[in-house]
Order: structure tokens, then C-alpha cells, then sequence
């Protein structure tokens, strides 16, 4: 039998402690045709080294140098020098079991959809299991485009591109924002109902995330943490454009979304960065105050979002102090 080509695109970034563990997951699967493209995206710390040493003990791993560019940087090099039928992204401090790809390329061909996910969950340096963000289904389920939006917009679905393997000709003319954060979120719902119809989304954990303090996307940085936000913030306006004209019975989850996604903002904004000369932090609070009414009659947003909701229309700098004193924040 003949499979076809998957590439597996790993963004490299100072990770020289974790990197070995994920590359050994990579050549560990048993899907049996497989080529690992390592986008050292500017290491200073032994990663780049490390990199060309795992290549050239294994002919399936192609290595690409460029200057720090950010984790989406690093992805669309991946894209442009990937070959594969198939892509998938794994991130450099994260790992895989083995049969990740060949359940995803089975469930693609079985279903015949575009995409397939696998569960996954997160681990902390202890080793220990933390809560489940996402829950996976029980048994395998094919979910229309609509509908995955739709979990994803009540913050029940996964974006991660990480946990998915897509038939490359769906992204091969797309590309990752960069310079911002959560770009997985920005650019599946651009793909969902255009490029993807469909995906299956199955029951097994097969990817592991390692939550680590230092990584791109789980830093504990203040500037990092609001910069998060922001772009949540960002993506949630482009999707309410995007759900008026795709899906117009997602319009009132769409403003669900933009709603918590604002409140969330407002509870982890540095107190600091509270001020008037802030203007997205100002445009934050006008659009909360122009739309409480309408949260409060909202039936999808809970009585603990709309308190909150209320709270920050009233007084938004005391409250965030409040809150941060209650959390035990510094």
C-alpha cells in the first residue's frame, strides 16, 4: 500500500532541552511516510546545533535556518518548503504518540473530509496531568464546519493546528499572521466553511502539551499576557464579520464571544496599562458600556459574565484592583 507524504512542521526556538523528546515522538510514528522540517527560528541557545545534528542522523528531517521571526514566521517557512500530501504542526517543547498520524490519515480517508483532530492534553514539568481544556469526544465524530465554529465561539472546541492533520492543498495558499499571538484561532476559522466543510474529531489524547513557564505562547510576562488578550479581542471582531456573512444564526454567539473575550481582557490587564492615553484599553470599556443592555439580555451569557460585565461598566480600574488583590496577583 502506498501513503502518501505527511510533513510534519516543528517551529525550533531555544528549546534545546525539550527538542530531542519531541523529534524521538516525530520518528516514532508508525505511519510510515513522513518528513520533519525544523524551522530554527533564530536560537541563541544550542537549538540551531542541535537541529543539524538530528538531521543528519535521519534522512526524513529537513532543517531551515532564518532569523527570529515568531512562531507563525517559522510555520509558513514550513509551509513553503513542505512536499507532503498532508501537513501537521507539533511544537518543539510538545510531544506525540505514535500513532497520532496514521489514526488522523485513517479517519481522513474513512470519512473522506479534509481534516481530522485528535484529543489532547497538557502536562506540567512535574509530569503531572493538569484539568482538560479541550474534552474530546467519546467515539469519532464528524462535525460540520458550522457546527465546530460554533464549539469554538462557546470556548468548547480546539483551534490548535497542532492537535490536526489537513490535506495540504487547504492551506497551502494561506498563511499564519504574523506577529500576533493565537494565530492557530485566526486563521482555522478563515478555512472553516471555505476550505474545510468538515472535520473528524477523535477520541484519543494523542498529543501531549508540555506547559512550561518560558514557551511562546505560555509566558508569564505582563506585556505577553495582555498582547494575548488583545489579539483575543481582535480575532473576535473578525469573527463576528465573518459569522455575518457565512453563518447568520451564529450571530448571537458571535456576540457572546466578543463579550468574554472582552471581560477576559479586562481580568488580566495590568492595572497599570489602565489608562487614558491607552486607546485599546479605552475602546475596551466603550464598547462594554454601548453593549451592556444588550449583554444583559443575552440567554448564552452567564449571570457570572454579566455581573462581571456590569462591574467593569461601572467602575473597570477598581474592579481589576479588587481582583487582583482577591487572585493574590503582585
Amino acid at each position: 500500500m502506498e501513503y502518501p507524504l505527511i510533513s510534519i512542521i516543528v517551529p525550533v526556538y531555544n528549546v534545546r532541552e525539550y527538542l530531542s523528546r519531541c523529534v524521538q515522538s516525530l520518528q516514532a510514528q508508525t505511519y510510515p511516510n513522513i518528513e520533519i522540517l525544523l524551522v530554527d527560528d533564530g536560537s541563541t541557545d544550542g537549538s540551531r546545533g542541535l537541529c543539524d545534528r538530528l538531521a543528519k542522523k535521519d534522512q526524513r528531517i529537513r532543517v531551515f535556518h532564518q532569523k527570529n521571526g515568531g512562531s507563525s514566521s517559522a510555520r509558513n517557512r514550513g509551509l513553503r518548503e513542505a512536499t507532503g500530501e498532508y501537513v501537521g504542526f507539533v511544537d518543539s517543547d510538545d510531544y506525540i504518540e505514535p500513532q497520532m498520524y496514521q489514526k488522523l490519515y485513517d479517519a481522513i480517508c474513512q470519512y473522506d473530509v479534509p481534516a481530522a483532530q485528535v484529543g489532547r492534553d497538557e502536562i506540567d514539568p512535574k509530569g503531572d496531568r493538569l484539568p482538560d481544556i479541550c474534552i474530546p469526544p467519546k467515539e469519532p465524530v464528524c462535525i460540520e464546519a458550522e457546527d465546530f465554529l460554533k464549539e469554538l465561539l462557546m470556548h468548547r472546541g480546539d483551534c490548535s493546528f497542532c492537535t490536526k492533520l489537513v490535506k495540504r492543498e487547504v492551506i497551502e495558499e494561506s498563511r499564519f499572521p504574523e506577529g500576533a499571538l493565537n494565530e492557530d484561532f485566526h486563521l482555522l476559522v478563515q478555512l472553516l466553511g471555505e476550505k474545510i466543510d468538515r472535520i473528524v474529531s477523535l477520541p484519543e489524547r494523542g498529543y501531549h502539551v508540555f506547559y512550561r513557564v518560558g514557551s511562546n505562547s505560555r509566558k508569564a510576562d505582563k506585556e505577553i499576557f495582555s498582547r494575548v488578550y488583545a489579539d483575543n479581542i481582535e480575532n473576535a471582531d473578525m469573527v463576528s464579520e465573518l459569522v455575518k456573512k457565512r453563518y447568520p444564526d451564529l450571530q448571537e454567539i458571535a456576540f457572546r464571544f466578543g463579550i468574554f473575550q472582552r471581560l477576559d481582557y479586562m481580568l488580566h490587564i495590568p492595572v497599570s496599562q489602565m489608562t487614558k492615553d491607552n486607546t485599546f484599553y479605552q475602546n475596551v470599556v466603550k464598547y462594554l458600556r454601548k453593549n451592556w443592555s444588550k449583554s444583559m439580555r443575552s440567554p448564552i451569557l452567564s449571570d457570572k459574565n454579566k455581573a462581571y460585565h456590569t462591574l467593569f461598566v461601572i467602575a473597570p480600574k477598581r474592579i481589576r484592583k479588587l481582583h487582583e488583590k482577591l487572585r493574590g496577583q503582585q
